[in-house]
């Protein structure tokens, strides 16, 4: 084997972890920069998930005082039984 194909060998195997690492952190949703510093690959996707689970905290917080709501526990209950007749 001579120098060059060692070094041909080496610039492939160079390019193809080059490829192989780029694939493996957007797969993990990462990117790397230009100063090799990682960041998140989408960042609208981020907000988006943060303001519906905002959204289900609010409509959880909804549900907990529908439930523990001491004033209808009797009207619930009947409007229970009364669905349930229904079927």
């Amino acid at each position: 084997m001579t120098i060059w194909s060692f070094l041909f060998l080496c610039v492939i195997a160079g390019i193809a972890y080059s490829i192989w690492n780029k694939r493996h952190l957007a797969q993990h949703g990462h990117l790397m920069d230009d100063d090799g510093k990682l960041k998140p690959l989408a960042p609208a996707r981020e907000q988006e998930l943060e303001a519906e689970l905002t959204k289900l905290r609010e409509r959880v917080q909804v549900l907990e005082r529908i439930a523990t709501d001491d004033a209808r526990p009797r009207s619930l209950a009947n409007e229970i039984e009364s669905l349930r007749e229904k079927d």
